[in-house]
């Protein structure tokens, strides 16, 4: 269950919900893109979904996250009625979509909707900014574990299906840096890399080796939220989400002298069996374009 739809009072909760459209929400799915018009909004059960921004050139950075504690599409929340970024499913699952009439109606002044969403909003402009300061002012091995472990709290278990090439277009950085960052990671035993698989044995690890951006913005999500049920990791355990067992790694574990030159070779070839030399930015980029949705409404076209 999505955690916003779930801390709806009962009243608004019996209204929306037979309205509430499931979906699948498949990997590279543009939800939304620059300069269109959505006819809906989403909200996520098991997938993620990334906002990302684009420059002129085609170079892409993701600027925050959504999982089973948002919603996509907060833009219709604040009046705007075209979009300044893109939405692109990160990891495929599952949610459920309400028209973006029906979600404009139940924003009257004195809704619950209203303030739920409203504190939400707030939540998100401080991942929002946060991810801009890490950006500009962390090294890669910090930006890499924050965008690690933010997507590992909106997950159940502790394994990230994804390759290095897709991180560093998230990141905005080049796919050598993203491979370099993983592999001390693993050698500081704390991540495993497989083909297109990262698994994360040491999560107390990981936090320490994070830069305080992480924190900043958990905590914010805590306190704006409390009264959700936790989708997030950091509040308490008493969600459905948060008590998954860890996902089972992907490869049996090899011990012995040849172990850590297999998993060092599962790193490199995880980032680059998407093609490899080429710059992650561009190619998700040029990936992405290709990739549109029937969820959005493009205006002059």
């Amino acid at each position: 269950m999505n955690q916003l739809i779930a801390a709806l009072p009962s009243d608004e909760l019996q209204r929306l919900y037979p309205l509430l459209e499931p979906i699948e929400l498949t990997l590279g799915r543009v939800l939304y893109d620059v300069g269109s018009s959505p006819g809906y909004v989403w909200f996520p059960t098991d997938g993620i979904v990334s906002l990302v921004a684009q420059t002129g050139s085609g170079s892409t950075s993701e600027i925050a996250v959504v999982g089973n504690e948002g919603v996509v599409g907060v833009g219709l929340l604040m009046g705007g009625e075209t979009m300044l970024n893109r939405a692109v499913v990160q990891r495929a699952g599952r949610g459920l979509r309400l028209a973006a009439s029906v979600f404009r109606a139940a924003l009257y002044p004195s809704s619950p909707v209203l303030r739920l969403l409203l504190r939400y909003t707030q939540a998100l402009m401080a991942q929002l900014g946060q991810v801009a300061v890490c950006n500009r002012h962390h090294n890669v091995r910090q930006q890499l574990c924050r965008w690690m472990l933010m997507s590992l709290d909106r997950l159940p278990g502790n394994e990230l299906v994804t390759t290095q090439l897709r991180i560093a277009s998230m990141l905005g950085v080049r796919r050598e840096g993203v491979t370099e960052a993983a592999l001390q990671l693993q050698r500081d035993g704390l991540i495993r890399c497989s083909r297109g698989r990262i698994l994360v044995v040491d999560r107390k690890g990981l936090e320490r080796q994070c830069c305080e951006c992480y924190a900043v913005v958990s905590n914010e999500y805590g306190r704006l939220l409390p009264s959700q049920q936790p989708g997030l990791r950091h509040w308490p355990a008493t969600g459905h989400a948060a008590e998954a067992p860890p996902a089972k790694p992907a490869t049996h574990r090899r011990t012995g002298p040849g172990a850590s030159h297999h998993h060092t070779r599962a790193c490199q070839s995880g980032a680059g069996q998407n093609g490899a030399g080429q710059n992650g930015a561009g190619q998700r980029a040029a990936t992405v374009h290709g990739a549109h949705g029937d969820d959005s409404h493009r205006h002059g076209h």
